[in-house]
């Protein structure tokens, strides 16, 4: 099938090369000239795990191309996907939805023979019904179909995630367009990946409401930890303990510096905006946002207090910046309040990451960027791990006390067993662990 995919962010990309793979002829489409010839030459903008050699060999194959015009693409395709941004609008939480709106104004005037809009960017309920509004008042006589085809990508796992997930959702109300999807994930079926066709508005909800309840449960495991720490338990056991229950599961029940990223801290936001603009507000979820956000402000209180309360003209050795390992991604970070909040205590920062530094840059002002994990240990008074890499979990812990000034190690992801850290002389402190 033809595929005009609009958007070459992280959802637009993996998508595009992911749909050209099962064998579809996909454009993918996007207005920053600089990102499209970058893709031309083979580079690719975004960090994730696979993703260059699955473009290189599409692009080989001559299933994938690239390019800044929409007319042709749009035109010849069976199915145009809206990937385009998102993100919170300043101000009041909504999500912003003018790239989505503006993309349905620019396929109105191109579309030719039935053609099949799909939503695939994280949208509110009752947008796929404003973008039918918009492009029926523009092209009354067009044949064509608004689809809610919400994507369930995580960053680090997201080719694995679109070709063997655990659901696709399709949320619309027309037969023509159901075939036209079903043969998109025709490959799909090879595998018995569940199929859930339902209402546009339904699917759009689908979206969200998974989000906020896997925000729900990262927020109240880290509830849990801080009692384990007032009640001398340990987190992981209580975590591993809930998790075994098949009603509950363990994924998602890490404690940690609270979640970040590029879906729920938005995601999140906009629920509760939709739901009380409703008239029916989700007291749960709001109670979820405002608990998240204080924690990651608070976290730079335990680097303080493993300074002895007392972050004025100390060192502190940052590892890992990026909201979770396996991502370049430093959107709604944890480190973007707990670096700052380090910085107004009157400590110097020096940090690295993997893969995340190059837009930390722009992000972290101040801030000392090392080359390696070493390094940035180097003379530092506390070492914090805020990212759990996995090149962090194995440090030589010797090598490290003998760089630091003052052997303290925080350790946000809990990633090392503290006996064998305070073996080693740390002061050692985690989450959740007495």
């Amino acid at each position: 099938m033809q595929v005009a995919m609009i958007g070459t962010g992280y959802v637009g990309l993996v998508s595009g090369a992911c749909f050209a793979d099962f064998g579809h002829f996909v454009t993918c489409i996007d207005k920053d000239a600089g990102k499209i010839e970058r893709l031309q030459s083979g580079g690719i903008p975004i960090f994730e795990p696979g993703l260059e050699n699955l473009v290189a060999q599409n692009v080989k194959a001559g299933r994938l191309h690239f390019t800044t015009e929409a007319a042709d693409a749009v035109r010849n395709a069976d199915a145009v996907f809206i990937a385009v941004g998102t993100p919170s609008r300043r101000g009041d939480g909504h999500a912003d939805l003018s790239y989505v709106y503006a993309v349905a104004e620019e396929v109105a005037d191109l579309i030719e023979g039935f053609t099949v809009i799909v939503t695939k960017s994280t949208v509110p309920v009752g947008t796929g019904d404003e973008i039918e509004r918009i492009i029926r008042t523009r092209r009354p006589e067009a044949r064509f179909a608004v689809v809610s085809n919400p994507e369930f990508l995580r960053e680090g796992a997201a080719i694995e995630d679109f070709k063997r997930p655990d659901r696709v959702v399709v949320g619309l109300d027309d037969d023509q367009a159901r075939a036209v999807m079903a043969e998109l994930y025709r490959p799909l079926y090879l595998n018995e990946t569940p199929i859930v066709f339902t209402s546009r508005r339904t699917s759009e909800l689908i979206k969200y409401a998974a989000n906020a309840f896997l925000a729900l449960k990262i927020t109240f495991i880290n509830e849990m930890a801080d009692l384990c720490e007032a009640v001398g338990a340990d987190v992981q056991q209580v975590a591993r303990g809930i998790g075994l229950d098949k009603r509950i599961g363990g994924k998602f029940l890490n404690a940690g510096p609270g979640y970040g990223g590029s879906c729920f801290p938005k995601d999140t936001l906009a629920l509760v905006r939709t739901a009380r603009d409703a008239g029916s507000p989700t007291r749960l979820i709001e109670t979820t946002v405002e608990i998240n956000d204080a924690r990651k402000k608070a976290m730079a209180t335990r680097v303080s207090n493993a300074a002895e309360g007392d972050l004025k003209g100390k060192v502190v050795g940052v590892l890992g910046l990026t909201f979770k390992p396996n991502t370049d991604d430093m959107r709604d970070a944890p480190a973007l309040d707990i670096v700052p909040a380090l910085q107004a205590a009157g400590a110097r920062v020096q940090a690295f990451d993997p893969e995340g530094m190059d837009e930390a840059r722009h992000l972290l002002p101040g801030v000392i960027f090392m080359d390696d994990a070493y390094a940035a240990a180097e003379g530092a008074d506390v070492l914090v791990i805020i990212t759990e890499w996995d090149q962090f979990r194995a440090l030589d812990l010797d090598r490290v006390k003998g760089q630091m000034r003052e052997a303290s190690l925080v350790d946000l992801r809990n990633i090392y067993n503290p006996a064998e850290v305070r073996g080693r002389g740390f002061r050692y402190a985690s989450i959740g662990r007495a």
